[in-house]
């Protein structure tokens, strides 16, 4: 399925999942030239952010497909953000990557889209025979199981016992809004935990971190390289990034990364 889109036009639409819990899931995907690119976005991100728009200027620029999407409760897409869990977004994931890519693909993921490209990659390998095909990741900093280790192990009781009474606490954000964090988040999140143990993706892999990164600590990376398979894994420390890494010295950072795979 190939579209041709630019950030100022309206996306496509798709619907995942069946019945209520049906979602109306939005796609901006341009056609174009191998490897293709898919953008997988942090939690409470969008696809008209920064690091989205920079990676589809260059694709523009290089003749190559590119698709973004935002998750079901972001962006325009429907569906409430307050009922999102870490199995839904990847099913609208896996979604996009099957009806807009073709060939093989560049998977860019930032923050909890980093593990949504991991499980997305565990996902394809499942499926063999599939018509898009994983060429590499690009994982910025990457948020594999931050539901657990970054979220509920690092609550206070307090915490913890409002949102297992409550089913959600509202969690301050220096980045506007409370986000919501529910106890259905936390318990479905507990079904997709990578760092347990060897994580097979099946293609090379970027890691771009910050050192100053107050929301996923460089450990995190660390501990995430260490669960790879040795062979084209490379991680980069940046050591006066942050957790957005949008400056642009680090937005050429992920870009040379997407260009050194392919």
């Amino acid at each position: 399925m190939a579209h041709s889109a630019a950030s100022g036009q309206p996306p496509a639409f798709i619907e995942v999942g069946k019945d209520s819990a049906a979602r109306r899931i939005a796609v901006r995907a341009r056609s174009g030239g191998a490897p293709g690119l898919i953008w997988l976005g942090g939690f409470n991100s969008d696809m008209q952010g920064i690091k989205a728009l920079a990676l589809d200027a260059w694709a523009a620029g290089q003749g190559r497909a590119c698709v973004r999407f935002d998750y079901s409760g972001h962006g325009e897409s429907g569906g409430a953000f307050v009922e999102g869990t870490i199995g839904r977004w990847l099913e609208e994931s896996v979604a996009v990557f099957e009806q807009f890519c073709a060939g093989p693909q560049i998977v860019v993921g930032s923050s909890m889209g980093g593990w949504m490209a991991l499980l997305l990659a565990r996902e394809m390998m499942r499926r063999r025979g599939a018509h898009a095909t994983l060429a590499g990741l690009v994982l910025v900093a990457p948020a594999p199981d931050f539901t657990e280790v970054l979220m509920w192990q690092r609550f206070s009781a307090e915490i913890r016992q409002e949102i297992e009474t409550k089913g959600v606490w509202l969690q301050p954000s220096q980045y506007g809004e409370p986000y919501p964090i529910t106890r259905a988040l936390i318990a479905e999140g507990r079904n997709h935990l990578l760092l347990g143990s060897a994580i097979e993706v099946g293609c090379p892999i970027r890691i771009l971190q910050g050192a100053q990164d107050p929301d996923v600590p460089w450990r995190h990376a660390f501990a995430l390289a260490d669960r790879l398979p040795v062979d084209d894994v490379v991680l980069t420390v940046i050591q006066d990034g942050d957790h957005r890494l949008s400056r642009p010295q680090d937005i050429a950072r992920m870009i040379a990364a997407v260009a050194e795979i392919g």
